[in-house]
């Protein structure tokens, strides 16, 4: 499999191009700020043909770009419909105070063709598996995307700001809430494998397994399915 990423913006969400192999078609997630020009080169660079745009949450960082990249490549994008209207009023995602304009008047519109995602869809795109988990406590529908192990590579879990290296999403923002984030942390992500290779919304990759011994947030958090070791 091949995946390359590069943080978009002034906010450095980390963007993400999937696919199977160079020349092949390939799906892009989470095209957030000024990301047109970064998705361009990498899909030049390893010939690759975008099929769609998988969306973990709808916070304006992930998705600023989501409308001229579906535009522009003619592809559907997939967001939970509990984020979906961030897709059009992104401000409601975020804490503005009276008469604040979201950067100078920004106003962003849908995609042409938006499909909904749902809890534990199972989607065949680009010639890949991916697997869908509804969690939510960052937003209301954030949701990770999960590609399975093979002989050669781990379980990777791409997970939006759900869980970072050492960190996990805020949950200070309007439909932000903490019981429910580390509700789905230990459903979602300490219910996998330690291997699980973690490509997170912002900052470097890292494992379940680094982040269940390292992460203070995780440290009394037990997976919903009780303790879980690595293959």
């Amino acid at each position: 499999m091949l995946v390359a990423g590069f943080p978009a913006g002034s906010f450095a969400a980390n963007c993400y191009i999937v696919a199977p192999a160079a020349g092949e078609e390939c799906v892009i997630i989470d095209p957030g700020q000024d990301a047109e020009a970064g998705i361009d080169e990498i899909l030049r660079e390893h010939r690759l043909k975008p099929v769609a745009v998988l969306l973990t949450h709808g916070h304006l960082d992930h998705v600023w770009s989501v409308a001229p990249v579906c535009g522009a490549k003619d592809v559907p994008a997939f967001v939970h419909p509990d984020d979906r209207d961030l897709l059009s009023d992104p401000a409601k995602g975020l804490s503005l105070g009276p008469g604040q304009q979201l950067f100078g008047g920004l106003e962003l519109t849908e995609p042409d063709d938006v499909r909904e995602l749902s809890d534990g869809a199972e989607m065949e795109l680009a010639g890949l598996r991916f697997t869908v988990d509804h969690a939510p406590g960052h937003t209301p529908g954030s949701v990770t995307f999960r590609t399975p192990a093979t002989q050669e590579l781990p379980d990777v879990m791409f997970s939006g700001d759900l869980l970072f290296a050492g960190s996990i999403g805020r949950t200070d923002l309007p439909g932000g809430s903490h019981e429910q984030i580390l509700a789905s942390l230990a459903r979602v992500c300490l219910s996998m494998p330690d291997e699980t290779a973690v490509l997170p919304g912002h900052g470097p990759q890292t494992t379940i397994g680094r982040e269940r011994v390292t992460n203070p947030f995780l440290a009394d958090t037990a997976p919903a399915d009780g303790p879980h070791k690595g293959l």
